[in-house]
């Protein structure tokens, strides 16, 4: 069976790496500033968040209902189909991350309770509970013909792998050398490789991940949906994770591409909370600053007609009314005339 070091994080880390983090603490300090300011705002994107964590979570295994079902789901509704069942189990576990995670310990027993809340209603033999036979992660080719991507721990070794593994985390997580945004990554790829369940283990180790994150002190998964943007890029993601599982058995394995996945997803959540902050704010904001708020965040001269289908619920005239303002306030500068002129605010000129 092989062994468990995280030590190797104290070494020199490529540059790309360490730059990813550096902009990801910036974010997180405009994250923390905006939230004491702006907490309505916060409120609306946690519930969006919730809906689409759900759904991305399960739709990256396959497991599928209508939008409005796991709206309803969330809210609380009762599931009907099969896959109901364990879109509502993941749904259940996610809550109890987000509403518990200061509780939460990274064990083995919170792994398997997270397994036993998404698996329990429909495979009641298995929920909870390490596999008991071996098993392949298989894939499927274009051609229709299947390969083996990956072969997991031996089912009779799975115990000791995962208590292995546990400790390992644990001497890393008190080492102050150890990044924890490096740590993560390397602790979800050897989660995966050991593959401690029949079923449910890639859901389960996206719980991990929220819960991980939240327990070093990065709350934007309350906010925006991480699962969301891994079954975006999943094609990245799985890419990442397999090349990052080449000779993890011989324990030479390249945790380096996963990392960098992961910061990447990561990176983008930030960026997409900058987005939807900018989106609620500017539906709260009166017509004018609205408009406004467009004209002075262009990074390119825009017309009129650009503004108006940002915000087709507020007129032309209107529209006209703010750009004249703001050119005789010199504001923004008027580029070319009538129907073709363009505008840009002073200083990007």
């Amino acid at each position: 069976m092989r062994k468990f070091d995280y030590s190797f994080l104290k070494k020199d880390i490529p540059g790309n790496i360490v730059g990813l983090t550096d902009i990801i603490a910036d974010l997180k300090s405009k994250e923390e500033f905006r939230k004491l300011q702006y907490k309505d705002t916060f409120e609306s994107l946690q519930k969006k968040a919730m809906i689409e964590s759900v759904k991305g979570s399960n739709a990256i295994e396959g497991i599928v209902t209508t939008d409005s079902r796991i709206r309803d789901i969330v809210a609380g509704a009762a599931p009907i189909t099969h896959d109901e069942l364990e879109i509502s189990g993941y749904k259940d576990a996610l809550k109890l991350v987000h509403t518990e995670y200061s509780s939460l310990e990274i064990e083995e027993d919170t792994i398997c309770m997270f397994h036993k809340m998404i698996e329990e209603h429909t495979s009641t033999s298995e929920a909870g509970i390490y596999k008991k036979n071996n098993n392949f992660i298989m894939e499927y080719n274009s051609d229709g013909t299947r390969r083996v991507r990956f072969k997991p721990v031996n089912a009779r070794e799975m115990k000791a792998a995962m208590e292995q593994l546990m400790l390992a985390f644990y001497e890393a997580r008190q080492d102050s050398e150890i990044a924890p945004l490096l740590l993560i990554p390397c602790f979800i790829v050897d989660f995966l490789c050991i593959h401690p369940f029949t079923d449910g283990n890639g859901r389960v180790s996206r719980l991990l991940t929220v819960l991980l994150l939240y327990s070093f002190g990065y709350d934007i998964v309350r906010y925006i949906s991480f699962e969301g943007q891994v079954n975006k890029y999943k094609e990245s993601y799985y890419a990442a994770l397999e090349q990052s599982s080449v000779s993890w058995h011989e324990e030479s394995n390249d945790y380096v591409p996963f990392i960098v996945n992961f910061l990447q997803i990561l990176y983008r959540c930030f960026k997409d909370l900058d987005e939807s902050f900018m989106e609620i704010s500017l539906k709260k904001a009166k017509k004018s600053e609205r408009v406004e708020s467009i004209l002075m965040s262009a990074i390119v001269p825009v017309s009129k007609q650009d503004i108006a289908e940002k915000v087709p619920d507020i007129s032309i005239k209107t529209i006209e009314f703010v750009l004249g303002k703001m050119v005789k306030e010199n504001k923004v500068t008027k580029i070319g005339s009538y129907k073709d002129a363009r505008y840009m605010r002073k200083n990007d000129r």
